[in-house]
């Protein structure tokens, strides 16, 4: 009977993931500036719900997603870079939000998905990449991290235990 439960279990884990991933999709096709869209929403909320890998697998996939639909405008090896600190950042919220709160976790989060992203672009496409794109990367940020966040905390306690 244990079993069973446990196959349950991940089924709807499974299922839940599938559906995270298949938002991501429809949030890559709403664009903020070139890449920058509102497809890292899911991979966030996944990392605080779910737990920091399922996180950071939805989130990186949602970047690809993003990359593919605007045609990997910097390139598919970037993308792919791009998609690995993604999966780090959704690491890192779940692990702040649960050392410290949503709060710090919530600014953590946008300070790494934004000004230290396009930082760390610099040595490949220089400071010039970076004065166009910190803005927009980060106020995308924060609308997918805070979004993240608030469909959390809207969810009752004992649903996400």
């Amino acid at each position: 009977m244990k079993e069973k439960a446990n196959t349950l279990k991940n089924v709807k884990i499974l299922t839940l993931v599938a559906m995270l991933i298949a938002l991501s999709a429809v949030g890559a096709l709403v664009k903020v500036f070139n890449t920058v869209a509102f497809d890292s929403m899911p991979g966030y909320f996944a990392a605080l719900y779910l737990g920091a890998g399922y996180g950071a697998l939805v989130i990186s996939l949602g970047h690809l997603l993003t990359a593919i639909t605007s045609g990997f405008p910097l390139g598919l090896t970037n993308h792919l870079y791009i998609a690995v600190q993604m999966a780090v950042y959704a690491y890192l919220f779940r692990f702040f939000y649960q050392k410290f709160n949503i709060y710090i976790a919530v600014i953590g989060a946008t300070i790494l998905n934004g000004p230290v992203a396009a930082l760390l672009m610099v040595p490949i496409f220089g400071w010039g990449f970076f004065a166009a794109w910190v803005l927009p990367l980060t106020i995308a940020s924060f609308a997918n991290v805070f979004l993240a966040a608030l469909i959390y905390k809207a969810i009752p306690k004992r649903s996400r235990e």
